[in-house]
């Protein structure tokens, strides 16, 4: 199946509120083209290296996502690069954020990475973990909170349901409540594997990589 293809069928999955983004990392600027051919003009880095090289030569009305664990001393260089950060997991990464974007007078949308499944070789915060970071954002004049981000467990349907259905438990509760600096407009769960059930659950962003560009190629 081609690029184009498999856009056009992950696309009538999706429904109208539902934000795709094409995670292209380790994919080239070729593969990337037949996506924005169809329409595609969200796409996924989780390389910072990477997602510098491919701004400078790609499409400028693309928005890029950064949705790898992104590392303090990596924040500089993106600083007005990125649409939208959805690795959002410590209050160490918040204050370098707002301190780099302060400086451009830049503002900062982010997701808050959830490790809904407390995988300890995952990043995200845990749930207990959110009302300090929580805190912290809304003491920010750089960053404006959009949602929450999640990558759960590999497992059974069932077991996707569960863990999309408590991130979407998390994140209504948190939409009831009124806070500075953060909305909860943004819920970002379900790959290549899983979009399906997690747009059942109540997800409004899926990041496909796999899915529409075929098997990864590592260098």
């Amino acid at each position: 199946m081609s690029i184009e293809e498999s856009i056009l069928g992950i696309e009538k999955n999706l429904n109208n509120n539902v934000k795709l983004i094409a995670v292209s990392k380790t994919r080239n600027i070729d593969e990337m083209e037949h996506a924005y051919e169809v329409g595609v003009r969200d796409f996924g880095e989780n390389k910072v290296q990477e997602l510098i090289n491919k701004t400078e030569k790609f499409h400028k009305d693309v928005r890029w996502h950064f949705i790898g664990h992104l590392q303090r001393n990596k924040v500089k260089y993106i600083v007005g690069k990125v649409d939208l950060i959805q690795s959002l997991d410590s209050v160490r990464l918040l204050n370098e954020i707002e301190k780099r974007y302060g400086k451009e007078n830049l503002i900062a949308n982010m997701l808050i990475e959830i490790n809904i499944g407390r995988e300890e070789n995952k990043s995200g915060i845990y749930e207990e973990e959110l009302q300090d970071l929580l805190q912290a954002c809304e003491k920010c004049k750089n960053v404006k909170i959009k949602g929450l981000m999640c990558i759960i467990p590999k497992g059974t349907n069932e077991q996707c349901k569960h863990y999309f259905k408590k991130a979407k438990l998390i994140f209504d509760k948190l939409k009831e409540k009124s806070y500075q600096n953060i909305s909860m407009d943004i819920l970002s769960m379900g790959m290549s594997g899983d979009y399906k059930i997690a747009v059942e659950e109540g997800s409004n962003m899926v990041r496909v990589g796999q899915g529409i560009f075929g098997p990864r190629k590592y260098k």
